[in-house]
C-alpha cells in the first residue's frame, strides 16, 4: 500500500488539490446536480458583472492594438455569440473573435466547442482538425485587482482545415482567475465561490486565425498567444 507521504511526493500539489475538491463535491452531491442541471441552491448568489457580460454580445470587445472591422451577433448552436472580425493595427494580420458571455446566474458552460466546430463546417465546409495540443499563456492582472500575481490561462490550440479556408484555433473559458477549456474547471471554481457567497463569471472564447492551407499551426502561435493575452486581459479588466 502506498503511504500518504509517498503519494504527495509523486503528485503535483495542483492535482492533489483537484482530487480533494472532487471528492468533497461528490460527497455533497454537487456533481449529480451539475450534470442534471438541478443546482442545490434554488437562488445562487448573483453574478455581479452580468450587465457587463451581456454587453459583449452586442458590442464585442475594444482591444488595444486591434481594429474591429465587423461585429454582430451570431447564432451558433443554441446560443448567440459575438462575432468580431479584427485587424492588427499597422499589419495585415486578421482574426475572427467569437465570444459567448454568461447570460444569466444559472447559465453554465457545456458543449460550446462542438457548437463552434459545427458552425465552422456549415460556413466553410467540414473541419479537418489536426496538430492539436494544449497551450498556456500568462496575463498581467488588471490594475483594479490588489493581487499582482500573473494569471495563467490553459487553452486548446489546433489547426482546422476546410475546403475553403484553414485556421489556427485557440479556445478557452475566460474567468476572473484565469482560463481553461474544460467546463468542469469552471464548475469547481464556481462551487468554491458560492461557498463564499460569490460567483465565477465566464466567457467562452474562440479565436480563428487564417493561415496557409494545411500549413504548420505552430507558425501562428505567436499571433494566437498575443491575441489570447489581449482578450483575457480585456475581459478581466472590464467584464469578469
Amino acid at each position: 500500500m502506498i503511504s500518504f507521504s509517498k503519494f504527495f511526493k509523486e503528485n503535483q500539489s495542483s492535482q492533489v488539490a483537484a482530487l480533494l475538491l472532487l471528492l468533497l463535491l461528490l460527497a455533497i452531491g454537487g456533481v449529480p446536480g451539475y450534470l442534471t442541471g438541478r443546482w442545490q441552491w434554488k437562488q445562487p448568489p448573483p453574478v455581479t458583472t452580468l450587465k457587463e457580460l451581456k454587453q459583449i454580445r452586442n458590442a464585442g470587445l475594444v482591444l488595444p492594438g486591434w481594429q474591429t472591422i465587423e461585429q454582430a451577433e451570431q447564432q451558433i448552436g443554441e446560443h448567440k455569440w459575438s462575432l468580431q472580425v479584427i485587424k492588427k493595427e499597422g499589419s495585415e494580420s486578421q482574426a475572427i473573435l467569437l465570444l459567448l458571455p454568461q447570460n444569466g446566474p444559472m447559465d453554465q458552460p457545456e458543449v460550446e466547442w462542438t457548437d463552434v466546430n459545427g458552425w465552422g463546417r456549415s460556413r466553410w465546409g467540414k473541419w479537418d482538425i489536426a496538430q492539436y495540443r494544449s497551450a498556456e499563456f500568462t496575463v498581467q492582472p488588471p490594475a483594479k485587482l490588489i493581487s499582482k500575481v500573473e494569471t495563467k490561462v490553459e487553452a486548446r490550440f489546433f489547426r482546422a482545415a476546410t475546403p475553403q479556408q484553414t485556421f489556427a484555433v485557440l479556445q478557452w473559458y475566460a474567468m476572473p482567475g484565469g482560463g481553461n477549456p474544460s467546463p468542469f474547471h469552471w464548475f469547481l471554481a464556481d462551487q468554491l465561490a458560492q461557498w463564499r457567497k460569490q460567483r465565477t463569471p465566464w466567457v467562452g472564447v474562440s479565436i480563428l486565425i487564417p493561415m496557409e492551407p494545411l500549413g504548420q499551426v505552430e507558425t501562428s502561435w505567436p499571433l494566437a498567444q498575443s491575441i489570447g493575452e489581449t482578450v483575457q486581459a480585456k475581459l478581466m479588466a472590464d467584464s469578469l
